[in-house]
């Protein structure tokens, strides 16, 4: 039962940090004004959101796994295009929103120096910095260490 709760708790606490970078970098928007379809702003949003709840699902629960039982039993060449055909897919989905969302970061690093500047904070900024990178550090040693992934 605690297991549970914190897994769920700590799912939408990753989910939610997901979701702020997302809107905080002003990708959503961008995407709508480059496109001229600012109309299907909200649209956007809740197609991105459905998506994670959906590949949440997919990794939680086990169809997805009887779905590959399925396709095992189909002849060889047909699994093999049908497997390549889906790691196509998602592979270019998934490099087209690696590249946007790399690219709206790149922007909102842009403004980091002005905001610093606006609130005064001149010292100290690279022990911030330098705070957050042992940190990442540290998380990834200890979950690979204690092999957490598992």
């Amino acid at each position: 039962m605690t297991l549970g709760f914190l897994g769920i708790s700590f799912g939408l606490m990753v989910a939610g940090g997901v979701f702020t970078v997302l809107f905080v970098v002003g990708l959503i928007p961008r995407f709508a004004g480059k496109t001229d379809t600012a109309r299907y702003e909200v649209l956007y949003e809740e197609f991105i959101i459905a998506g994670s709840a959906f590949g949440c699902i997919l990794s939680i629960f086990e169809f997805p796994y009887l779905f590959g039982e399925f396709m095992q039993e189909l002849p060889q060449t047909v699994y093999q295009m049908i497997t390549f055909l889906i790691l196509a897919i998602v592979g270019i989905f998934s490099g087209m929103f690696v590249g946007c969302l790399a690219l709206a970061l790149e922007e909102m690093l842009d403004s980091i120096p002005i905001f610093t500047r606006r609130i005064g904070f001149r010292h100290g900024l690279g022990i911030v910095v330098w705070a957050v990178a042992l940190g990442k550090i540290c998380g990834s040693l200890l979950y690979f260490g204690l092999h957490l992934f598992e």
